[in-house]
C-alpha cells in the first residue's frame, strides 16, 4: 500500500480508502470485508449515517472490535438533519457509541450543495459551531468536509480557512468540472479524498466503452478508473466502495503498480470527454424519495445509454428492467412525473431529471 499526508494533518492514509455505501446484507461478511482490507494496508474508512439503510456505521463498529491494524474513521452530518449545533453534537455522540470508538478522525459538513448551504452550515448556533466545539473536547480530530459544489464554489469554501480537508466527486468523466477544486485544495495544504472515482458504477458497468483507459494489459477497468484518480497531482485518497473480499484484493492491486497515467493516454482520454459526461447520472439513489414511486435511478441509469450509446439502448434497458421486474407492471412510470421538484433538490449532480422523466415517458 502506499501512504500520503492528508494536507496539514501530517497524517498518513491509504491511497485507496474503504468507502461504506455499498455494503451487501450481511453484516458479518460485511465486518470481514473491512477487517481483510485493513489487512491489506488499507487505513482510511468512509461511512455516514444513513448509508446502507443505517447498517454502514454498525458494520464498521462490529469490525473495529477486533482490526488487525491502525485505522482511521470517517463519518458525517447533513445540514438537512443536523441544522442545529446541539443536534451535531447529537449525530457526533451516536456515531461514536454506534462504532463503538473514542474520537471521530475526520468529520465531514455532509453534502454541502452551494454557497447559500455552506452559509448556513457556518452560521452562529449552527453544525461548524457544533462540530468545533466536539473537536475542543477531542471527540473529532479533524474538521473536513464533503461537497457537489462547482470548482469555483469550492475554492470559495477553502479559502475561508476553516477546513482541514475535502471530500469531493471526482472520475475520469468529470474530472474537468472538479479540477478547480482539488487545486484550490493542493494550494492550501488541505486533505482531498475522492468519492465516486468509478462514476458511481458507471464506468465498471459499460466496460467496453471505458476499455481504451486501461495501460496495462493485466488491469482491468476498475482498476484503471482508481488508478487516473489516485495519480492526479493533489489527490490524498481515492475511495472505492467494496462489498466482498475479492474487490477489496484486486482495488488494493492498484497501488502495487505505478501511480501515473502517461501523457499520451491523457491525450486520449481528454479527447473522448465531451460536456455530455458530466451530465451522466452516478444513480447515488437520493432522488429515490419520490412522492409519485416512480423509479428514477433505474430511468436515469438506462437514459446515461442515450449519452453513452444511443437512444436505441435506452429503449432497450427500460425494457430489460421490465423484464426483471425492477420497473413492474401496473406501479408508477416516468409518465407519473408530476415536476414537484423534489428529486432535483436532493439530486447531487443537478441534473434535469424533471425534462430527461418527460423525454423517457414520450420516447419510451
Amino acid at each position: 500500500m502506499i501512504y500520503r499526508e492528508y494536507g496539514k494533518t501530517r497524517k498518513k492514509v491509504s491511497v485507496i480508502g474503504f468507502g461504506g455505501m455499498r455494503f451487501g446484507e450481511d453484516n458479518d461478511y460485511s465486518a470481514e470485508v473491512v477487517r481483510r482490507a485493513n489487512a491489506l494496508g488499507i487505513n482510511y474508512f468512509d461511512t455516514a449515517p444513513g448509508y446502507c439503510d443505517d447498517r454502514s456505521e454498525a458494520i464498521f463498529g462490529q469490525a473495529f472490535k477486533n482490526m488487525p491494524g491502525q485505522y482511521f474513521v470517517s463519518t458525517k452530518s447533513s445540514i438537512n438533519k443536523e441544522k442545529t449545533a446541539d443536534q451535531v453534537r447529537w449525530r457526533i455522540e451516536n456515531s461514536l457509541k454506534v462504532m463503538g470508538i473514542e474520537k471521530i478522525n475526520f468529520f465531514h459538513m455532509w453534502c454541502v450543495m452551494d454557497l447559500d448551504q455552506y452559509h448556513n452550515i457556518m452560521a452562529p448556533g449552527g453544525p461548524y459551531e457544533g462540530a468545533l466545539k466536539a473537536k475542543e473536547e477531542g471527540l473529532i480530530e479533524h474538521l473536513v468536509f464533503s461537497t457537489h459544489c462547482k470548482g469555483e464554489d469550492i475554492r470559495k469554501i477553502i479559502e475561508d480557512n476553516v477546513f482541514e480537508g475535502v471530500l469531493l466527486g471526482y472520475n475520469l468523466v468529470n474530472h474537468p468540472y472538479r479540477q478547480e477544486g482539488v487545486e484550490a485544495a493542493f494550494e492550501h495544504n488541505l486533505g482531498v479524498v475522492t468519492m465516486n472515482p468509478q462514476g458511481g458504477g458507471l464506468i465498471p458497468q459499460h466496460r467496453d466503452y471505458f476499455d481504451f483507459i486501461r495501460e496495462r494489459e493485466d488491469e482491468t477497468v476498475s482498476q484503471a478508473a482508481l488508478r487516473f484518480n489516485a495519480a492526479q497531482k493533489g489527490i490524498t485518497v481515492v475511495l472505492a466502495g467494496m462489498k466482498t473480499i475479492e474487490e477489496v484484493e484486486e482495488n488494493v492491486n492498484v497501488a502495487d503498480y505505478p501511480l501515473i497515467v502517461s501523457d499520451e493516454k491523457l491525450k486520449e482520454i481528454k479527447s473522448r470527454i465531451t460536456d455530455s459526461m458530466n451530465l451522466l447520472c452516478t444513480t447515488c439513489g437520493y432522488c429515490s424519495k419520490c412522492p409519485q414511486k416512480i423509479k428514477i435511478p433505474s430511468y436515469m441509469e438506462a437514459y446515461n445509454l442515450s449519452l453513452l450509446k444511443d437512444e436505441n439502448e435506452t429503449k432497450k434497458r427500460i425494457n430489460w428492467f421490465k423484464d426483471q421486474g425492477v420497473l413492474k407492471d401496473g406501479a408508477s412510470t416516468a409518465a407519473d412525473c408530476i415536476a414537484c421538484g423534489l428529486c432535483e433538490t436532493l439530486c447531487t449532480q443537478k441534473l434535469p431529471i424533471i425534462e430527461r422523466l418527460k423525454e423517457i415517458a414520450l420516447k419510451y
